[in-house]
């Protein structure tokens, strides 16, 4: 071995480096977030508000560790069924979890710039929630 090889070992990466996501052309309005982001989000923060552990609320929901780090991701679309499961595990409603996503929802949908992004007009008979 040579006395000008390098002390430091080669790295090989576990996961291939994440690829950065692409800007929006000018002139195209950002994309809506998908229901199952916003509804993992505001389960995992009230689940991080409470300070409690994902097993903690799988066990009192009875759903799988796994599954309810997949809905917390937004890997997952959610069951009514599981999504009350998990809001009741963590003292809420339906409607609690509703009103906080659409809370979250309003939020995203105002640009940078304070203007709002595209908000499609209610349909006959749509009911619209005041935030």
């Amino acid at each position: 071995m040579s006395s000008h090889a390098s002390n430091q070992a080669r790295v090989i990466p576990l996961r291939p480096a994440l690829r950065p996501v692409p800007a929006e052309p000018a002139g195209v309005p950002p994309k809506e977030p998908l229901w199952r982001d916003i509804v993992g989000d505001v389960l995992r923060r009230e689940r991080l508000a409470q300070e409690r552990t994902l097993k903690d609320v799988a066990d009192a929901a009875r759903i799988s560790l796994p599954y309810l780090s997949e809905i917390e991701r937004g890997l997952k679309e959610a069951s009514s069924e599981v999504l009350a499961a998990a809001a009741h595990a963590l003292g809420l409603g339906l409607a609690d979890v509703l009103a906080l996503g659409q809370s979250e929802l309003l939020r995203l949908a105002t640009s940078p710039t304070g203007h709002t992004l595209r908000r499609a007009a209610p349909r006959q008979g749509e009911v619209r929630l005041a935030a």
